[in-house]
């Protein structure tokens, strides 16, 4: 996080301390106030003030607890290729919304390329995923095709703390 891009549009709102609590706060969001003061080489109201606005000014967007996927029983990983039958505007705001009501949908991007979008899904295992792409993402407005690959590794993920 330290190599945030310098963009004049967060760095004329982002010194070094703000950029030190990104940061720490990216790897431990539970992290005390205190100790996250600490880190940083500021006291606790300064710092608690700096925290407060880079949420209000959306740098931070939530906490949250990052769940094992595999002792949830989600271990299994696809993505998908999807290449839509129309790309105007509504089509485009039907898919979106759509896929929004899908749970196995972990992560949804449109795609400047060969293919419109790339879904991340997440099942319990092949069989049902094959059940969600037949039953449920071939079935989203203007699918004309799908292809899938298996992960077979994450070999980086952001979201693992570890």
């Amino acid at each position: 996080m330290d190599d945030l891009p310098s963009t004049p549009e967060n760095a004329v709102h982002l010194d070094s301390y703000d950029r030190r609590i990104l940061k720490i706060l990216s790897a431990d969001g539970r992290i005390a106030i205190t100790e996250l003061a600490r880190c940083i080489g500021l006291s606790k109201t300064p710092c608690q003030a700096r925290v407060r606005k880079l949420e209000t000014a959306g740098y931070i967007r939530g906490y949250r607890a990052v769940l094992d996927p595999g002792k949830l029983g989600l271990g299994h990983v696809t993505f998908v290729e999807v290449r839509l039958s129309d790309t105007r505007e509504n089509a485009l705001r039907a898919f979106n919304a759509a896929v929004q009501a899908v749970p196995e949908i972990e992560q949804c991007h449109m795609i400047a390329g060969a293919f419109d979008y790339l879904l991340k899904v997440r099942s319990r295992d092949i069989d049902a995923y094959r059940r969600v792409l037949g039953e449920v993402i071939s079935t989203l407005p203007h699918v004309a095709s799908t292809s899938t690959h298996v992960s077979m590794e994450a070999v980086k993920d952001v979201a693992d703390p570890q």
